[in-house]
């Protein structure tokens, strides 16, 4: 049986996201990179398909929690015997690719179980493993890992080869363990130096303290924004949707998919809930990171990238048959065959998100904007034609309701930038009538094929008679005004149709979808928190706080959630942690807020 997906915390340092349980076995860790292969994958396996475990034998009472507003882990384990504490962290800002244990004895003594399993490139690939007394040195192809211990685990036994050790530590006795990834024709690494967690903790808390973040929900508000940076590449600034690839959106279902990858929709999400924070340095870099891999013909952009801006071989959608898959859910999927597909919103969410970041003290460059403008009028000769959605539907395409509007925004944000913004168009005054032109063509479209009298809604797309969650994004953009009836009924048949009994939200009815996957799935965590948003706007506070204080149920222990929730289960489902359902726990957060100062006025 799989480790449940919320007994997961995250570890990162920046560049990649270890996954470690409540057990104390690291069972996902792709290296040096987040989109780079794994060389720990019992997440979507066994642990013959790589873990690296130092846990408590026995114990009987497991806690545990971040220390101060960071990603160093610490886990307390309670025994028949004693009582020991972990910590577990990935060093910031020091160029190497280390991941960090320590293991305390606090009363009594306690039994250590330490067990490193090293398998490159998802599991498939055995490495050669050597140790000259001081360190373990795994190496296959291009990759290699060193461990350093206290205390090195035996030498491999039986045909599995796992290399293992097991004894006990008593009160004031500490273990100490670091593993660290280098090219194969490196030498080994020398010992990290004298960096321990608190460094690291210190490291992230600086960021935070330069946060504003209001009182009422600061506590998952601010590990929701550490999420946004954990899935940020320190190096490049592209943002990743998930850290992981193949959690299924329903246990047993082939709904998986691989979310390492820098989609600019969910990208510029996150840049819109961290700009609003106060995080501009974040949105810099991702705007750096956009105007690089975007670079080319407007008609060759992607809805996807990978970290490094690079629209390489990582992307190209492949089935890793020899993993079995979390609770047996298979096909494992790496790369993503959407990166082909047509989704015309993404160029919408990433003008609403420089707008955003220019209100929030981030100015457009000249290069940035040249970007924008070229794509905007590349988008003045698609917005009419089909798409796949918002949801990557791999049916077939459609008129979708929310894609339009997202053009609608796109020439909105476009015109904006030079009315509100000032920004330059000299020599492209054309350009800023084209632009006003379509706003009004795509406005007077979708209000005209878009909406539905008997549904009194706009429906998921045109010809449709059923709605989708995405559809709330319409007062979040501001194509209706919140008082609008129109908005109103929208948010309402939404609510109506896709809420469950306990509240949480499903994206759509995929009875009524053909989205051409077979199968079912849980709740949407984002959609959830949409609806949040979207009844603040219409005015419905108690409502709203009422829903978002149920919402952070998906939540686990360490605050951390997946894309989707089975709130019958109590389960969390999907990839995870998912960019997507913490930056719009930090929309729903920041909409409260603004919606408890109206009153208060």
């Amino acid at each position: 049986m799989s480790t449940p997906i919320a007994d997961y915390a995250a570890l990162g340092d920046g560049r990649t996201v270890a996954l470690v349980s409540r057990s104390g076995s690291v069972d996902w860790l792709c290296l040096p990179d987040l989109d780079s292969p794994a060389c720990f994958a019992a997440l979507l396996g066994t642990p013959d398909h790589g873990r690296w475990l130092l846990g408590v034998r026995g114990a009987t009472q497991v806690s545990r929690r971040y220390v101060g507003d960071s990603f160093v882990l610490e886990t307390t384990y309670r025994t028949a015997g004693g009582v020991a504490r972990a910590l577990d962290w990935m060093p910031t800002r020091d160029g190497r690719a280390d991941i960090s244990r320590k293991i305390e004895v606090l009363e009594g003594a306690v039994t250590v179980e330490h067990e490193l399993v090293v398998r490159f490139d998802y599991g498939a690939v055995e490495p050669w493993v050597t140790s000259d007394g001081q360190v373990l040195r795994a190496v296959a192809g291009p990759d290699s890992l060193t461990l350093r211990a206290d205390r090195l685990p035996q030498h491999p036994r039986g045909p599995r080869h796992r290399h293992a050790d097991t004894f006990v530590l008593h009160a004031g006795e500490t273990f100490e363990a670091t593993c660290t990834w280098t090219p194969s024709w490196e030498p080994v690494p020398p010992a990290l130096p004298g960096r321990g967690p608190e460094a690291t903790r210190v490291d992230w808390e600086r960021w935070t303290s330069g946060l504003a973040v209001g009182e009422r929900h600061r506590e998952p508000v601010v590990r929701s924004l550490l999420a946004l940076r954990l899935l940020t590449h320190s190096l490049t600034g592209g943002i990743a949707a998930a850290a992981t690839t193949s959690l299924p959106e329903l246990p047993g279902g082939a709904r998986n998919w691989d979310y390492r990858f820098c989609w600019l929709r969910d990208a510029a999400l996150a840049v819109t809930a961290l700009a609003r924070a106060g995080a501009v340095d974040e949105a810099r870099k991702w705007r750096d990171w956009l105007v690089r891999a975007l670079a080319g013909r407007p008609a060759d952009m992607q809805i996807m990238y990978a970290l490094d801006g690079s629209r390489d071989d990582k992307l190209v959608e492949r089935v890793r048959e020899h993993l079995p898959g979390w609770e047996g859910s298979a096909p494992v999927r790496t790369g993503n065959g959407a990166v082909r597909q047509v989704q015309h919103d993404a160029l919408g969410e990433v003008l609403c998100a420089l707008d955003v970041a220019a209100h929030a003290g981030l100015p457009r460059s000249a290069t940035s904007w040249a970007v924008e403008r070229a794509l905007v009028n590349d988008l003045v000769h698609r917005w009419r034609q089909p798409d796949h959605g918002i949801w990557e539907v791999r049916g077939p395409v459609q008129h979708f309701v929310q894609s339009k509007v997202m053009a609608w925004a796109a020439f909105d944000r476009a015109v904006r930038a030079v009315e509100e913004h000032g920004q330059d168009m000299t020599g492209h005054e054309r350009d800023l009538e084209l632009w006003r032109r379509c706003r009004a063509e795509v406005r007077a479209e979708v209000l005209e094929r878009g909406w539905s009298d008997g549904l009194g809604s706009f429906v998921q797309h045109y010809g449709a008679d059923h709605v989708d969650a995405s559809l709330l994004s319409l007062l979040r953009v501001g194509f209706l005004p919140p008082e609008d009836p129109r908005a109103v009924g929208t948010v309402r048949r939404v609510q109506r149709d896709l809420s469950t009994p306990s509240g949480f939200v499903r994206r759509y009815a995929t009875d009524l979808t053909d989205d051409g996957l077979p199968g079912g799935e849980g709740t949407f965590v984002a959609c959830t928190f949409w609806l949040v948003e979207a009844l603040c706007a219409i005015g419905a506070l108690d409502e709203a706080e009422a829903l978002f204080e149920r919402a952070l149920e998906a939540c686990n222990d360490v605050g951390l959630m997946a894309e989707e929730y089975d709130p019958d289960a109590r389960a969390q489902l999907g990839n995870t942690p998912q960019a997507l359902s913490h930056l719009a726990l930090v929309g729903a957060a920041q909409a409260l807020d603004a919606a408890h100062e109206r009153r208060a006025c």
